[in-house]
């Protein structure tokens, strides 16, 4: 019984100390990875031959069925993540979407007349960070802007993608860094979601997502890094972009330093609450514009919501 009370003691000291450290302006990690799977369903995470990401689960935080923004396609959804709200104030509406192109006007606007990002503030107050991104899709590229980051790469291959990302783990031991798979999206589109194809590339994606593990590890910035599994939608048939449960539906993984162990999230997560949760990590201002709230329940020492149940009963 000592022994039980000890270990609560010990828990509720640490929790206690990440509350400390973050009011101290000190971030609750110092390195943030989030390794994105394009199309990746709820599912499709659940069926697959993935043990590393059932791993992730078991000694991280969980949020089964994260929101999407509507539309439930790539560019609408990839965009509010890293840029903290939804399509009617980024002006991201669709796929159709061009930097240089006439498309409905942001709510605010950075110094180059784009949606402010997470890159932009980690910049902007933090000038020092190494900031970089990885993409398979190619058009992912075209979301962010270049210079915002040091290190900006296009892979052809998924396999491609995980093996440049962890030669520039190792080499920069990143801020902040994404990176993009695209082959279960294409999968899902090719054979259709929740066939053999489509699950045995969500058990490729798991294993690419063990390289970029080891390559953290290598770097030597395990003990103070937190990685974060998203996806952009999920999918129904051999498409997606509209409403079903299937498309809408998304899992959200929180591994790493800070991240409570064997968790479920019970709040509601949003696909642009990512931002606004790096910026919490890092102790950052956030733009008034954004709609993104940080997921703090994921975090050791940091409850749900108070009103959460409220209007529910």
């Amino acid at each position: 019984m000592k022994r039980i009370l000890s270990v609560l003691a010990i828990i509720a000291l640490g929790g206690t100390n990440l509350q400390a450290q973050q009011r101290s302006g000190k971030p609750l990690a110092e390195h943030v990875i989030v390794i994105g799977i394009d199309g990746l369903s709820v599912n499709g995470l659940l069926k697959a031959n993935a043990p590393v990401m059932h791993r992730m689960i078991e000694e991280g935080a969980f949020k089964q069925n994260a929101r999407t923004v509507l539309p439930s396609s790539s560019s609408s959804n990839w965009s509010a993540m890293i840029l903290g709200a939804g399509p009617e104030i980024t002006g991201i509406t669709s796929n159709d979407w061009k930097p240089d192109a006439k498309h409905m006007t942001p709510v605010a606007v950075n110094k180059v007349g784009r949606s402010p990002s997470i890159y932009d503030i980690i910049r902007q107050q933090r000038p020092q960070a190494e900031q970089g991104v990885v993409f398979h899709w190619d058009d992912y590229g075209r979301l962010l802007q270049k210079e915002m980051v040091n290190h900006y790469e296009y892979a052809k291959t998924e396999t491609e993608a995980a093996e440049k990302f962890a030669d520039y783990i190792t080499a920069k031991k990143p801020t902040f860094a994404l990176l993009h798979f695209d082959h279960v999206d294409g999968a899902g589109h090719d054979k259709g979601h929740m066939t053999p194809e489509y699950l045995q590339a969500i058990a490729k994606a798991d294993s690419l997502i063990g390289t970029v593990l080891k390559a953290i590890e290598k770097a030597g910035i395990k003990e103070n890094t937190m990685v974060i599994i998203v996806a952009d939608h999920g999918g129904i048939n051999k498409g997606h972009g509209g409403e079903s449960d299937e498309e809408i539906n998304i899992p959200v993984i929180y591994y790493g330093k800070g991240v409570k162990k064997g968790y479920k999230i019970q709040q509601p997560v949003y696909q642009y609450d990512l931002a606004a949760t790096i910026a919490f990590v890092f102790n950052l201002k956030v733009p008034y514009s954004w709609t993104s709230r940080p997921v703090k329940a994921a975090f050791t020492g940091f409850s749900e919501p108070e009103n959460l149940n409220v209007g529910l009963n």
